[in-house]
């Protein structure tokens, strides 16, 4: 990635979050920002239409399908957060327990504000995500929470 496309990717990041019409969601967005960054040590980037994500990884699968995604990321929504697992949500169904308030899908957890979960678990499982996202050298060969098994 080049500097232009840093500061203007930065500059998007920054211009979305602005956009936020809701000062709690705002908030929560820059505390995961910082997390992700921490736990990344990228800076956020945006992807698709609203979701700011955080490294890279590329996945094929038997089908043929093909592609780049984020390592962890977010969807800032007013009153709900949704925090992105690329490897699933059942891989973490013990920590998720710990959490707090939230509800979860497949890869996503919902949260409605950071207030109503605890922030060290959080990073403990977004850790955990990135960590065995990246153990995969980048070779993802299947949609990883429809298979795992408990």
């Amino acid at each position: 990635m080049t500097n232009d496309n840093s500061s203007q990717n930065d500059s998007s990041v920054k211009n979305y979050i602005a956009s936020l019409d809701d000062e709690q969601t705002v908030k929560d967005s820059q505390v995961l920002i910082e997390m992700m960054q921490r736990i990344s040590g990228h800076a956020p980037r945006m992807w698709n239409v609203g979701t700011i994500g955080f490294d890279t990884y590329h996945y094929k699968y038997d089908s043929g399908r093909e592609g780049d995604g984020h390592i962890i990321g977010f969807y800032p929504r007013k009153g709900k957060i949704t925090v992105y697992l690329m490897d699933g949500t059942l891989r973490y169904s013990e920590l998720l327990a710990k959490l707090g308030r939230h509800t979860g899908t497949g890869y996503c957890v919902y949260i409605r504000r950071l207030s109503d979960v605890e922030l060290p678990i959080l990073e403990q499982i977004l850790q955990k995500s990135y960590e065995y996202i990246k153990s995969q050298d980048g070779h993802i060969h299947q949609i990883l929470w429809r298979t795992e098994q408990k």
